[in-house]
């Protein structure tokens, strides 16, 4: 009898799907803002991410918007890497020729919004042309400091039609010839700069006006143009900021003819360092310009009473700079009847200020945010007082070399003003008191206390205790400063981005250790420290990743090992100061 045979079943081999990558399942949105999180804490970290697999890698790539090569010869790679890079910032390229500008059309770089060439020579209308045809989309260009550039450069910038941000600043060479191609092929324009464009005159000025009926911001500083071009200047239907500076043909009569003109658009106007204006020409333009919110007259002409009494035309005003000025009798008084809602006063380096006049003034700007009294040595303690009872809710006080102002004065300035973001109070009377009352101001962020000899590490552990917001603080020439007092500020304000102990010779590699803790410290000034060494140096460099400018002159003790930690880690740098001085020093130069 035959045995049955039983069979087995076959067993189905189910193999489960592979998982999706971990990143195929977050929308870019989200992993470009952990990509901006990461950025801001170190840089370099991009491209560790980058290297972790290929789906970081191209997620990394279409992240990037902004492209900052070091060298021109990187440019072609770094376009075809990042595709989706809107900002070319070629700044750091001291030479770019037509060359590599007619590579950026072969690299896939209609993406790019703005450019910046501010910085770099070598390039002309040939190179300019292959990025217009490149980037049919440009709407932000930076030829600052084009020298070599004329009209047969312009007028190829004109073939961008998008153009809405144009700087032609010291491009000596372009006439009115190239600034009507630009005008013309160009009618989207809102920003220009013209500034130090020696060849431009009211013809090019006046064409310029009739066709960029958008333009907002307009800077004509230190060119030659007269009176004859202001009438179509201020007929600018959105006009909104007009920089004049040092322009020297801009006299009473120039500013006289606009009496008649009314811009209801324009909000700033900037007509400093125009010596040829008097208080008459001041006082005829601003009846012209009922909306200005902002107004800017330093080292233009004394300040008297007249002049001032008509500011009450421009009811809206809200930052008045009056630095250099000359204040005639009465002058600094009419300011304080004739400016009741100005929020920002400049009076640095100007004559004629007085305990009794500034007190006034102060008295009635009640809504006064930011002072600068910066040089006025005739104040005393009288106006301190007025100063910090009247403008309580002051955020910026600058006061530079108050030299009769006392230690008593300044401790007012704590116990009042405690809303205070920033304060320069360098080369004064302050001690360690001043500091224990300015560390009630716990918003600090920005600190200048250099050439204040009689501070020591007791007052600036007050600020490290009770400023955790500190991100910029000057101890220049401070010598009562050493170790300890660093080390308060390093372990008590985390978010330190900026600090400089030039010549205070208590500092050693101590301080650098603490402040290597300090993650966003991107500015170190330490020269004339001659007891720094490099293993200090070594320390900020492997801690301080964002570190971009680093001044160690006259620090005998940082050798070429302290050079070798820079080179492997601080890859951020991009100003470095350490020119040697004596001959057995075997290194000078600029590191980037």
């Amino acid at each position: 009898m035959a045995m049955a045979t039983h069979h087995q079943p076959k067993r189905c081999r189910f193999s489960p799907a592979a998982p999706p990558p971990p990143l195929a399942s977050l929308a870019d949105e989200l992993i470009f803002l952990v990509l901006d999180h990461v950025a801001a804490a170190d840089p370099r970290a991009l491209k560790s991410f980058a290297l972790a697999s290929r789906a970081c890698h191209a997620a990394e790539s279409r992240h990037r918007r902004i492209l900052r090569p070091l060298r021109a010869n990187y440019l072609p790679a770094a376009l075809a890497r990042y595709p989706s890079a809107s900002s070319l910032d070629l700044s750091l390229c001291p030479r770019v020729t037509d060359a590599t500008l007619t590579a950026v059309s072969g690299s896939a770089a209609p993406s790019l919004r703005a450019v910046d060439l501010s910085r770099s020579r070598g390039f002309g209308a040939a190179g300019l042309a292959a990025l217009a045809a490149a980037c049919p989309d440009l709407a932000d260009l930076d030829l600052s400091n084009g020298v070599d550039l004329g009209d047969t450069s312009a007028a190829e910038v004109a073939r961008m039609r998008r153009l809405q941000r144009l700087s032609l600043l010291r491009c000596k060479a372009v006439t009115d010839m190239g600034l009507g191609c630009v005008a013309v092929g160009c009618p989207d324009l809102r920003e220009l700069s013209l500034k130090w464009c020696l060849a431009i005159t009211d013809l090019g000025v006046q064409l310029l006006a009739l066709k960029c009926k958008k333009l907002r911001t307009l800077d004509l500083s230190y060119t030659m143009i007269t009176k004859e071009c202001f009438a179509s200047i201020m007929k600018l239907p959105d006009l909104q900021v007009l920089a004049l500076v040092g322009c020297v043909e801009i006299d009473d009569d120039a500013l006289g003819s606009l009496e008649k003109v009314c811009n209801k658009s324009l909000q700033a106007l900037d007509i400093s360092n125009c010596q040829n204006a008097t208080d008459e020409g001041v006082s005829s333009v601003v009846k012209s310009i009922p909306n200005l919110l902002e107004l800017n007259l330093s080292y233009c002409c004394p300040v008297t009473p007249s002049m001032v009494s008509s500011f009450r035309s421009i009811a809206k005003l809200r930052t008045l700079k009056l630095e250099g000025c000359k204040f005639m009798a009465d002058g600094l008084k009419g300011i304080g009847m004739s400016c009741v809602s100005v929020k920002e006063l400049s009076l640095s380096k100007c004559s004629g200020v007085t305990d009794t006049e500034l007190s006034f003034v102060v008295s009635r700007l009640k809504s006064l945010l930011k002072l600068d009294i910066t040089c006025c040595r005739d104040i005393t303690d009288v106006s301190l007082a007025a100063i910090t009872s009247s403008c309580t809710s002051l955020i910026s006080l600058k006061m530079e070399s108050c030299s009769r102002v006392t230690s008593g004065g300044l401790q007012l300035i704590g116990k009042r003003c405690s809303h205070l973001e920033e304060l320069d109070l360098t080369d004064n009377d302050l001690d360690d008191e001043g500091l224990k009352a300015l560390a009630r101001c716990s918003k600090l962020s920005s600190l200048k206390i250099g050439i204040c000899l009689r501070i020591s590490d007791e007052g600036l552990s007050h600020i490290g205790k009770y400023c955790p917001e500190l991100r910029d603080i000057d101890l220049y020439r401070s010598g009562g400063i050493s170790d300890d007092g660093v080390t308060q500020i390093a372990q008590g304000c985390p978010m330190l981005e900026s600090i400089n102990m030039s010549y205070c010779t208590g500092i050693t590699d101590h301080s650098l250790m603490s402040l290597s803790r300090c993650a966003k410290l991107n500015t170190l000034e330490i020269r004339g420290c001659p007891r720094v060494s490099s293993s200090g140096i070594s320390e900020i460099a492997g801690g301080c990743r964002l570190l971009s400018k680093l001044d160690i002159k006259k620090c005998f003790e940082i050798n070429d090992m302290g050079m070798l930690y820079l080179s492997q880690f601080s890859h951020s740098l991009r100003q470095h100061m350490w020119l040697a001085e004596h001959d057995h020093c075997t290194f000078s130069g600029y590191y980037a």
